[in-house]
């Protein structure tokens, strides 16, 4: 194998596409789209943020929700990265976007994106946003046999290398079993358990 050498990158495949909305002191919905978060615990979320209108939101609010950016809306969900709060008010409805409150936390969930995780602010020191999935809602429209599927769904990702979304492909494998055949014989200690 030949590998290629390219320094200290943020390249990480895939990247979720995070829509990040909340509401501000005046109740009105804001959305942000962050790429770099991940689920850091079963109930925890975090994701690294510069200074916005969203966190401004965050710090009077306490609470925030987190959508999964959709092959449908991949133009509102880049607009809301690229454009300021700070500078278009209400570019929450010039994306498209329409929001309803969360039952669980004081933030707006986005009518088209159709999974959002509810979220408290847990901490948010040094950039990095921690929250408490407080509940997790999709869609109707996006559920197989009572589960969020992904087909449905149509999650995107960002590709930090060509600056490009991309949806997922088809599954090649199954998590907790494919690789059992290398368990055999092994012990049990050497892989995770399925929760």
């Amino acid at each position: 194998m030949s590998r290629v050498n390219f320094g200290a990158k943020p390249n990480l495949f895939p990247m979720p596409v995070l829509i990040i909305g909340t509401y501000d002191e005046n109740g009105v919905p804001n959305a942000m789209n962050a790429a770099w978060g991940m689920i850091s615990d079963f109930k925890e979320i975090s994701i690294s943020l510069s200074e916005h209108k969203t966190t401004e939101n965050l710090r009077a609010r306490q609470a925030f929700t987190v959508s999964m950016a959709t092959e449908d809306y991949v133009e509102a969900c880049d607009y809301v990265g690229i454009v300021s709060a700070n500078k278009v008010p209400n570019k929450f409805e010039k994306a498209g976007f329409h929001a309803t409150k969360s039952d669980f936390v004081d933030a707006p969930l986005i009518d088209e994106l159709p999974m959002a995780l509810e979220c408290k602010v847990k901490s948010f020191e040094d950039g990095i946003l921690v929250g408490e999935i407080v509940n997790v809602c999709a869609d109707e429209k996006v559920l197989t046999d009572g589960k969020i599927d992904p087909a449905k769904l149509k999650p995107i990702t960002f590709d930090p290398v060509n600056n490009v979304y991309t949806g997922i492909g088809k599954v090649v494998g199954s998590a907790f079993g494919s690789g059992k055949q290398l368990k055999i014989g092994q012990g049990n200690d050497l892989f995770m358990e399925e929760p």
